[in-house]
């Protein structure tokens, strides 16, 4: 036998509040999760690993979403990148070099500020698809570790690329090789005739106080390192060895 305890009004009544309560916990719940979630954003957390700089803002200042001013800088050491700008005429003699050697990557070293060598070896990594119009260079990137975080970015450094080993490489002392009013490379040599010749050099890298001699000069050449001025192409000479830090008249 079905009995009422109450009215139908009253048990209406407390069936709307009963899902009212609900719908005001679900709210309170939303509420308090939204809550969470902007507790979360007030800690900010590195999506790098890095050293963090000098911070822009300072304990207790405002700070918003979407401002201008950046909280810090966070830098990733491990790892940096070092840009070379070279010729296009020495891009080119890479790039051989690399066929010549069947090598992908070349081994770069660096000289730091204080004139030490970094102590690890770093590799060309790519580089820029274009040449500057202006200058003639292109800019190439390099790869190094840094374990020690002794690179930092915006240091200035010399880097020198191993072209590998060049069979029969010459090495002319700087002082036997002048530039004419072009800028080609020329110098003053002794023929078997013992009479001066002039020769166009193309010259590479310099190693110490010597031009690396990519064409021009063959082995047993006699360049003339001293007294070049008092004598012309094509005048007989007597050619006088000197000892040099090893180089020969």
């Amino acid at each position: 036998m079905k009995e009422n305890g109450v009215s139908q009004q009253d048990a209406d009544d407390a069936q709307s509040t009963c899902a009212q309560d609900k719908a005001s916990v679900a709210a309170k719940k939303a509420a308090l999760e939204t809550a969470r979630i902007n507790l979360d954003w007030t800690t900010v957390t590195a999506p790098i690993s890095g050293r963090i700089g000098i911070s822009s803002v300072t304990p207790g200042a405002l700070v918003t979403a979407s401002q201008d001013t950046a909280l810090t800088t966070i830098r990733g050491l491990d790892t940096m990148y070092v840009d070379l700008t070279r010729s296009s005429v020495d891009l080119l003699r890479l790039r051989k070099q690399s066929l010549a050697t069947n090598s992908d990557t070349m081994s770069v070293s660096l000289i730091l500020e204080d004139g030490t060598t970094y102590s690890e070896k770093g590799r060309l990594e790519l580089t820029e698809v274009a040449v500057d119009e202006s200058t003639g260079s292109v800019t190439l990137r390099a790869i190094f570790p840094n374990p020690q975080q002794q690179l930092l970015p915006g240091m200035f450094v010399r880097a020198r690329v191993d072209e590998g080993v060049m069979e029969d490489a010459i090495l002319a002392p700087q002082q036997g090789v002048t530039r004419d009013a072009k800028g080609n490379a020329t110098a003053l040599v002794v023929n078997k005739d013992n009479k001066v010749e002039q020769r166009t050099l193309e010259t590479g890298e310099t190693y110490g106080d010597k031009w690396l001699v990519l064409n021009g000069l063959h082995s047993g050449d006699r360049l003339i390192v001293e007294g070049s001025a008092k004598v012309t192409s094509g005048q007989t000479v007597k050619a006088v060895e000197v000892q040099a830090n090893g180089g020969n008249a």
